[in-house]
């Protein structure tokens, strides 16, 4: 769809869009319904979009096929949480639920694409456009650059909304805005006995309690104990019953970090502590590791190009808000200088909430914001 014949009937058709989404969310690899709904508007707004072996999401162009080249993200992907937010407009799926903003996300960057179509001619290079699947999985990121669609980008931009800001604020910092995600799961191994005797067996319930109690000084004697990073254990099963001590005992949890050199830190210690504790208990122990997205790094010349140009739109620039909640942008970051800007939709409910719920208010300056930053980026590259 091209803009319509005057601001108004734009904002408002980007309104209606963004409303049918929130109203149709769908969970990672599964935005089937999402994906068709953004490839009717960009046929309609004359906008290409590149054949890849996408199952969902899509990659779309405008500008000059040229260089320079830079891109522009959103995320389509929804959670599996029953929306509780009484909107007019809230979820027609029980069990699922746009709570974090990606239907926002998406309808801000397919706004910015119809602005970026109507001022082709005056673009200096070529914007792609990623509308990108399975964020919250993560993995999505890893799919996109895996089709080579991005092999010539420079330059990437991304957003999240933003729930501690006000509509009219834009959060823009240098370095690092969200943490590196890890996941951990150890299995103790022990000896099973009865409760009665236990000399006569190991138990793996004991070495759990050990590495849970001592896990908390990796970042208070091993790290900057005032450095951003968390290791947590979420999650503990051992034993069926009150008078048996088991073989085994299993628990997993969480590693995050804004500090690359953290992150490894804090694996090396989880190791040592988890080999140490059950060799001490005469056990062993086995130890998986999940790697996931790492910490964000936003480019610091282009995040000062995000800053002048979120001013002169008549934004209000905050320092964002650092997170140790994980993004899988940054995989796009350790090949391509980003920024990941976070945009105020309005203070409220925390992401991934059954309340979370976004301003629309901020949908149209958003969108604007989004096609003059990639407009202005191109003019820098290519001068």
């Amino acid at each position: 769809m091209k803009m319509t014949k005057n601001e108004e009937e734009w904002s408002a058709w980007l309104l209606k869009e963004f409303q049918w989404f929130h109203a149709h969310p769908e969970l990672s690899y599964e935005e089937f319904e999402t994906t068709a709904r953004l490839r009717e508007n960009l046929r309609k707004a004359e906008i290409p979009i590149l054949d890849l072996p996408l199952e969902t999401g899509l990659v779309a162009r405008i500008g000059t096929g040229e260089a320079p080249h830079i891109a522009l993200r959103a995320d389509i992907d929804a959670l599996p949480i029953n929306e509780q937010t009484n909107l007019p407009y809230q979820s027609v799926t029980s069990g699922k639920m746009h709570a974090c903003g990606h239907d926002f996300h998406l309808s801000a960057v397919l706004g910015a694409a119809t602005l970026l179509k109507e001022r082709e001619e005056k673009l200096k290079g070529t914007v792609t456009i990623v509308f990108q699947p399975a964020e919250e999985t993560p993995g999505g990121a890893k799919k996109i650059l895996a089709s080579h669609a991005l092999d010539p980008v420079q330059l990437i931009f991304g957003l999240h909304s933003s729930p501690v800001l006000t509509v009219g604020e834009i959060g823009i910092r240098k370095g690092a805005v969200t943490a590196s995600v890890d996941q951990f799961a150890i299995t103790f191994q022990g000896k099973g006995t009865h409760a009665a005797h236990p000399e006569r067996g190991i138990d793996p319930i004991l070495m759990a309690a050990e590495f849970i109690t001592a896990v908390p000084s990796i970042r208070s004697q091993n790290l900057d104990p005032a450095a951003p990073n968390l290791v947590s254990v979420t999650h503990v099963e051992g034993g069926n019953t009150w008078n048996v001590t088991p073989e085994r005992a299993w628990l997993e949890g969480t590693v995050r970090s804004l500090c690359p050199r953290d992150r490894g830190r804090i694996k090396e210690r989880i190791y040592a502590l988890a080999e140490g504790i059950a060799s001490a208990f005469g056990g062993t122990t086995e130890i998986d590791w999940y790697a996931g997205p790492p910490a964000t790094n936003n480019d610091e010349t282009w995040t000062e190009l995000a800053k002048e140009e979120a001013i002169s739109k008549n934004l209000y620039v905050v320092p964002a808000p650092a997170s140790l909640a994980g993004e899988d942008f940054a995989y796009y970051q350790e090949s391509i200088k980003g920024v990941f800007l976070l945009v105020g939709t309005g203070k409220g409910s925390s992401n991934h909430s059954p309340t979370f719920q976004v301003d629309p208010v901020a949908l149209a300056p958003t969108a604007k914001y989004l096609a003059s930053l990639c407009q202005r980026a191109l003019e820098k590259l290519a001068n």
